[in-house]
């Protein structure tokens, strides 16, 4: 097991923001935590990195209990992309390069340079290299942001809606290839997403989320209209195409 979350709670002053949150992921796992806005999702993802600490709960990555954990070790283990980042006057491989940071000793390598390159080689970035991050579309800073969350090496991507300022190309190339880093690196993923059919596509296990808590939980068998209605008061055509579960609002 590479993360394991037990019953946190998390309130923002005397607002209970989660409670009782219990799920985790193995090696090779795409979890996709899906609900309507303001059911606690981007809480959710910030607790898992510690930028927000529980109330109540453990979050245990590799065995390990983070709040015993560096923010330098969290680092190394959890890759996080916030859902809005601030663009900065640093060029694509500079911002990149920033992932190393939990990694470097006294300074940056040839190790780390190197590295920081593939990741851009492999996002498709190569040509944005040397432009500054803040004169980028949406679209390609998100891609950036990734990029340097992939640069740290984790053991665990926590993404919050990766796709979000994507067009559906590129939101469809990101899934695949992060399913295919995922699988080939021994790590997992834990996203936010809107789009459930993008979710249920690329993803091996889903959390739907209601008032703060788990709905539901599992695979595809959970996409029914009976749960969809549940949680996002919205009726919906469930059906399958080439043995894949789609949904349609009626």
């Amino acid at each position: 097991m590479i993360l394991r979350v037990d019953g946190i709670e998390f309130s923002y002053a005397s607002h209970a923001a989660i409670h009782d949150i219990t799920f985790s992921v193995e090696v090779g796992d795409l979890l996709t935590i899906m609900g309507p806005n303001g059911v606690g999702k981007s809480t959710l993802l910030k607790c898992l990195n510690r930028i927000l600490k529980p109330r109540r709960g453990s979050i245990l990555i590799e065995g390990q209990d983070t709040r015993l954990l560096s923010g330098k070790d969290i680092a190394r283990q959890i890759g996080y992309v916030a859902q809005r980042g601030a663009a900065s006057r640093l060029t694509v491989f500079d911002l990149v390069l920033l992932g190393r940071i939990p990694h470097a000793a006294w300074s940056v390598q040839e190790r780390d340079h190197k590295l920081a390159a593939e990741v851009i080689g492999f996002l498709g970035l190569s040509d944005l290299a040397l432009r500054y991050a803040d004169e980028l579309s949406g679209g390609e800073f998100q891609l950036v942001q990734i990029a340097r969350a992939l640069a740290q090496e984790p053991h665990v991507l926590v993404l919050d809606e990766p796709t979000s300022n994507l067009d559906l190309r590129n939101q469809h190339r990101l899934m695949a290839m992060i399913q295919g880093i995922v699988g080939s690196n021994r790590m997992a993923a834990v996203f936010t997403l809107h789009d459930i059919n993008l979710s249920i596509r690329y993803s091996n296990k889903l959390i739907l989320m209601k008032d703060g808590t788990i709905y539901a939980a599992g695979g595809r068998e959970i996409i029914t209209p009976e749960n969809i209605r549940a949680v996002y008061d919205i009726d919906v055509h469930v059906g399958r195409l080439n043995g894949i579960p789609y949904v349609v609002p009626q």
